[in-house]
């Protein structure tokens, strides 16, 4: 087959399709939007696999456990927040008896480049007691999520591939195999072992921590996990070095520069090699941990080694704690010089904070919101995952909080019955019916005085302009179902020449001592200028 040129998640998403995949499933979430992108695109020119946006990450979670149950191959994919959203599902699957392979991709963000925390997913992966795979570059990226079905298979057990922003947004040529076809459909036949009841749980439970052993044996064997030994005469630094998933890359890229030969281990694959491990340190007085994310490793290591060797990481500082690693920074722990930084000289470097794009419909709504809070000098304003966080930012400053999806009503409920007033959250469509609609439930249980104003840009903007779940005739519908006055209800347009008329209806409702819900609707002007590019071609 032709080689291919593939971001790190389309490496993944061709992997799937190659592995007989029949049914994929996302929410958006930068840095792994472009897996299910890919495979809409793809599915659209060849009417297979079936690939779907959900409303949230547990959702689609849940969603592909069905398909397993079926017998069918299925991949679910996310960023490291998101699995937050989907740990119910997924810890508890761990112990089900997976019938169609189900892989799990996360994607990691370090440096936090546009989320909320550094999480690391293997933390996870550990948590639930199954294999973490961890791709290096884009061929392992293709390579790993083909193994990851037949792994997930083999141990009856959902496999996590764990991708980092800078190889999920890299591109590289792939060499591509032969595809496999697609599962037949072979339902469950014993269906105790998808019923968790506390009996059949506990035996669940057994069975996966018999089949753990198996898992670490295939760790210590696996080719994912090289080890290479250097002869170290009496003269040489008795060095090891360790590298976890694209740390190897920046590894590899100042090795030549040392005067030293260390041992070296990478490991691609979780359970961690613990026989490995030692048989590394046997020979080195000094362990060098590379790893991206957390001190994962590192905080194992000191558990596993003996305490006389010296041991260098993230938690030694020698290896930057946060942020992402580079051939730069990891330079001091290898024992090779800093690299001299660029001499700007006097010229200054005018940081650039994101903006909200010209002629977008929040920076209107953010503009009647603020004519309406006039006067109350105390006033709260809640916030939430989305583009609108930039109200936050200057010019606008007109938001104090942004915590995680769907907060925003939680936190302005909790922040109204503390005593704060007036009390207004703000929050986006795709956000609302991603975990808005149960806190807004709560608020209707209590009418908690405040108002909740829901931007309605008509798509998931900050992610590319997916489509919204529903459209806001139906959002509309949900607002009024759960219970909120249709009095304190209302629709408007988020225009400029509507702000003044915007403003008098936010008052009114901040006035009002009770719970109020406005939805201001305009599209995305970015999604507006794709549409009318669409139809012109």
């Amino acid at each position: 087959m032709p080689d291919m040129v593939l971001l790190g998640d389309e490496a993944v998403a061709v992997g799937a399709i190659h592995s007989g995949l029949s049914v994929g499933y996302a929410y958006p979430g930068t840095p792994s939007t472009e897996i299910m992108e890919y495979l809409i695109q793809y599915s659209k020119k060849h009417d297979k696999p079936l690939a779907y946006w959900c409303v949230n990450e547990k959702t689609s979670y849940e969603e592909a456990l069905g398909v397993s149950f079926a017998g069918k191959r299925t991949m679910v994919s996310m960023k490291h927040v998101g699995l937050n959203v989907a740990a119910d599902p997924f810890v508890n699957s761990a112990i089900l008896s997976i019938n169609g392979g189900v892989v799990l991709v996360v994607a990691d963000d370090p440096g936090m480049h546009s989320s909320q925390n550094e999480q690391d997913s293997r933390y996870f992966a550990d948590f639930a007691r199954i294999i973490c795979l961890e791709p290096a570059n884009q061929q392992e990226a293709y390579e790993m999520t083909r193994e990851a079905f037949d792994l997930s298979e083999k141990f009856k057990i959902p496999v996590m591939v764990r991708l980092v922003t800078r190889l999920a947004h890299s591109r590289s040529v792939v060499q591509v195999r032969e595809a496999r076809a697609e599962n037949e459909i072979c339902k469950v036949k014993d269906s105790s072992s998808w019923i968790l009841l506390p009996s059949n749980a506990r035996r669940q439970w057994s069975i996966l921590l018999d089949q753990y052993d198996a898992m670490k044996e295939y760790c210590e064997t696996t080719s994912n996990n090289p080890l290479t030994l250097n002869t170290i005469s009496e003269n040489d630094q008795k060095i090891g070095v360790i590298t976890t998933g694209i740390s190897r890359n920046y590894f590899i890229e100042v090795a030549d520069e040392l005067d030293y030969k260390p041992s070296h281990l990478h490991i691609s694959a979780y359970p961690l090699p613990y026989k490995k491990i030692r048989k590394l340190a046997e020979s080195c007085d000094k362990v060098i941990i590379l790893e991206e994310g957390y001190p994962y490793l590192e905080r194992f290591m000191r558990g596993i080694l003996d305490s006389d060797i010296e041991i260098l990481g993230k938690e030694s500082g020698h290896v930057p704690i946060t942020g992402e690693l580079n051939p730069d920074n990891i330079r001091p722990a290898l024992g090779l010089p800093k690299n001299d930084e660029l001499d700007t000289g006097d010229l200054p470097i005018v940081g650039r904070p994101p903006m909200l794009c010209k002629g977008c419909p929040h920076a209107d709504s953010f503009d009647a919101l603020k004519k309406a809070m006039e006067g109350f000098d105390d006033g709260t304003v809640t916030s939430d995952i989305g583009c609108y966080t930039l109200g936050a930012l200057p010019p606008y400053s007109a938001v104090e909080t942004c915590v995680n999806m769907g907060a925003s009503i939680s936190v302005a409920k909790g922040a109204s019955e503390a005593g704060l007033y007036p009390v207004l959250a703000v929050i986006g469509d795709s956000t609302f019916l991603h975990s808005g609609v149960t806190p807004l439930i709560d608020a209707v249980a209590g009418n908690t005085d405040m108002t909740l104003l829901i931007m309605d840009n008509e798509g998931v903007a900050m992610t590319g302009g997916q489509p919204t779940m529903l459209p806001s005739s139906r959002i509309e519908q949900i607002v009024l179902g759960v219970g909120v006055d249709s009095k304190h209800f209302h629709v408007v347009h988020a225009h400029k020449k509507d702000t003044e008329k915007n403003a008098k209806i936010i008052r009114k409702e901040i006035e009002y001592h009770g719970l109020s819900v406005i939805i201001a609707v305009r599209e995305c002007i970015e999604i507006t200028k794709r549409l009318r590019k669409e139809k012109k071609a």
